[in-house]
């Protein structure tokens, strides 16, 4: 099973990359795919929203905090009909 979840980068300053990833690997195991970044500082976003619904509609789960920001960018939005909506 594959998951949306944030990968931590920088030490001093958290910053995180969003990737999916396979649910058996570690928080800064080896991803799948870079598909965003997320600077909680600076509250700075920068979203691949194809390849976030390519993994949403193969199934992938998002985190709670992935899940949020996915919502402040209006991603679920473009999903088709008949796929299942997060709430």
């Amino acid at each position: 099973m594959v998951k949306l979840r944030l990968k931590r980068c920088g030490r001093k300053q958290p910053v995180y990359r969003i990737v999916a990833i396979d649910v058996r690997s570690q928080r800064e195991g080896k991803d799948l795919r870079k598909v965003g970044f997320y600077d909680p500082i600076k509250n700075q976003t920068y979203l691949n929203v194809p390849a976030i619904l390519y993994f949403l509609e193969k199934g992938a789960q998002p985190t709670g905090t992935v899940q949020d920001i996915l919502k402040k960018a209006e991603v679920f939005k473009e999903l088709r009909p008949n796929q299942p909506k997060f709430n």
